[in-house]
């Protein structure tokens, strides 16, 4: 092996330096301007004294030799004996060289770090911020709703860490949310599943963790390797962020909780998209009022301590707020509670669950209730329902335990006939306890397989979509359906109620025409559900609860059944008669606006004093069991 000599190494050491980027590069440049002008100083003394006196000795000509360096201009005014302007013009050129060095090395570091920036790879120095990890389409509806979330606070943030071009991501939300407000979005450009990436978004001071759904054949499969690698990662002892998940495949659920840890929530999206499906077909109009609750734009649940209304029983809250409708509690061992008995008595560690608009207009009461219209309340009727036919068209992984929770809520008697485009799918379900199956195969799309069902039988209809399609081809192949459906309904005098399922929240908008009763956008409504548990952990179990055949629901009962048909009242004259039958009332749904977006003529939390009237074709949206 050949022997290095000083000379290799000091080009070695010196090739390491210039590597080191535009730092090294002026540095050196610095050291070439200053020899420069030592030497020409130092010359000047030993060549032409007498100019180097008349120019204020060594420290003169080297002040005047730095700025020939800096500014060739300055030569200009120069006299002297030729030795001296020749060590001046030679300062002058080599400044020439050394100054345009530096401004290319200067342009091009500073190009280098207006890329490097643009590229999302610094750490953000953010507190109290909620996280996002993952970039879908869901991402637009979480930083919206988040956005409207946080108009109430001065400043808030929200950082997004995606394997994504940060401008490109920084524009799409522009493009697609426009104006965030008060809230500042903050792009980085990393992989979640790398726990050095995820220092990027500063998880450690932030208040929650979103992961969300990437758009690939396997989600869950991605959603758990996150979770993962956010269980890697060391946290400090005294705070941990909340971390929500949702998995689209309930067999995942065990695998997705184990890998995310006890602090961690792992929503069950497929649950969830099923409950509202549920729920809607036995309340048509239903996903309306849950699209409201859980949109941060209207009204939300809050969970607000008051230890003032310690002592009350519940039916004595309902008019404790002035701008707000108590639903229920929420009590110290975590257990929820909604429309408990009317003399069910608030604890002083009970939360109350509030229907308001914003969390800051939450207030007791300062003066007396608004005057109850007695002349508007109904006497009570009959409320028993009878047994029930509903047609299920379509099928997806969904339908199996959509059929055993509608089979849960049905009265015995009832009927649920199947039809699909495929071989029998209901053969080897577990036989249901209230409800007689049927099947026919049927193609949705098609207007005489549908006539054959003889759908004038029944009192409502639920469209599932086809999950195997893409989601613009499903929901167009339901929309289809919904028209021959629609058009069908108007012949036989609008005998059944129609619930569908949509991929999409934009075909919602071009469904209006079909006028169907209801339609469920599952992905947007779960999204919703991240957000909003996203500020608050709770509320999960809240939504749960509500969604639960168990103990109280939201239904949206005939107005007639309240308040006398076109006599008018106020909300707290409305809330006065629910709570005699045991209720809580949550607004009304008025028949002329049914669809007519965005509200679809649901009115959640009026003002109490406001009068109003109802017709016979009106709902009230009341939380009871029956």
């Amino acid at each position: 092996m050949s022997r290095v000599g000083v000379r290799e190494r000091l080009r070695y050491w010196f090739d390491n330096t210039m590597a080191k980027g535009t730092p090294a590069l002026i540095g050196w440049l610095g050291l070439a301007s200053l020899a420069l002008v030592l030497t020409v100083a130092s010359a000047a003394v030993l060549i032409a004294p007498r100019d180097t006196r008349d120019n204020g000795h060594w420290p003169g000509v080297v002040w005047r030799s730095l700025l020939r360096t800096l500014d060739p201009g300055t030569m200009g005014d120069d006299r002297g004996s030729g030795p001296y302007l020749a060590l001046m013009l030679t300062a002058t050129v080599g400044g020439i060289f050394i100054v345009s060095a530096l401004i290319g090395v200067l342009t091009t570091g500073l190009e280098n770090k207006i890329a490097e920036l643009r590229k999302g790879r610094s750490r953000i120095i953010e507190r109290d911020h909620t996280v996002l990890l993952g970039w879908s389409e869901h991402v637009f509806t979480v930083v919206a709703e988040l956005v409207e979330a946080n108009k109430s606070r001065s400043s808030s943030y929200v950082a997004i860490l995606a394997d994504r071009d940060r401008v490109d991501m920084e524009e799409a939300i522009r493009a697609r949310i426009g104006g965030t407000g008060r809230t500042k979005v903050i792009c980085r450009r990393g992989d979640p599943l790398k726990v050095a990436d995820l220092e990027l978004v500063s998880p450690a001071t932030a208040r929650s963790i979103v992961v969300l759904s990437p758009p690939v054949d396997d989600p869950d499969t991605h959603v758990i390797k996150v979770l993962l690698a956010l269980g890697a990662r060391t946290w400090e002892p005294d705070h941990r962020p909340h971390v929500i998940a949702a998995m689209h495949d309930s067999t995942n659920l065990p695998a997705a909780r184990l890998a995310a840890g006890p602090a961690a929530q792992v929503i069950d999206a497929d649950d969830l998209a099923i409950r509202l499906i549920v729920q809607s077909h036995r309340e048509a109009g239903l996903s309306a009022v849950f699209t409201e609750l859980l949109d941060f734009e209207g009204h939300e649940l809050y969970l607000h301590a008051e230890p003032a209304l310690a002592g009350r029983t519940f039916g004595r809250l309902l008019d404790a707020y002035e701008l707000g409708v108590p639903i229920g509690f929420r009590h110290a061992d975590g257990a929820v509670t909604l429309n408990p008995p009317m003399d069910t008595v608030a604890r002083s560690d009970d939360k109350v669950i509030v229907l308001a608009e914003d969390d800051v207009l939450i207030k007791l009461a300062s003066r007396a209730a608004p005057p109850v219209v007695e002349d508007a309340i109904a006497a009570p009727g009959p409320g028993r329902r009878l047994p029930e036919r509903t047609l299920l068209i379509g099928w997806n992984h969904r339908a199996p335990e959509i059929i055993r929770q509608l089979d849960g809520f049905a009265r015995p008697g009832s009927t649920l006939h199947v039809a699909a485009d495929r071989p029998d799918p209901t053969a080897d379900l577990p036989r249901p306890v209230n409800t007689t199956f049927g099947f026919t195969r049927c193609a949705p799309t098609d207007r005489p397989s549908l006539e054959g069902l003889d759908v004038g039988s029944y009192q409502s209809i639920i469209v599932l979509a086809d999950l195997d399609l893409p989601p613009e081809h499903s929901d167009a192949r339901t929309l289809v359906t919904l028209l021959h459906l629609r058009d069908m309904a108007e012949r036989l005098g609008d005998p059944y109620s129609i619930v569908s399922e949509i991929n999409d929240e934009t075909n919602r908008e071009i469904a209006v025409v079909t006028k169907a009763d209801d339609f469920v956008v599952s992905d947007k409504l779960i999204n919703q559900v991240l957000a909003q548990v996203s500020e608050d952990r709770h509320l999960y179990d809240v939504f749960m609860e509500l969604l639960s055949p168990e103990g109280a629901e939201i239904y949206l009962k005939p107005a007639p059944a309240y308040l006398r048909p076109g006599v008018t009242a106020n909300f707290a004259t409305l809330i006065e008669a629910a709570r005699r039958r045991g209720e809580t009332a949550l607004g009304y749904r008025l028949g002329g606006r049914f669809h007519q977006p965005p509200d679809y003529g649901v009115v959640l939390n009026p003002d109490k004093a406001a009068p109003f009237t109802l017709t016979a074709s009106d709902r009230v949206i009341v939380l009871t069991e029956e």
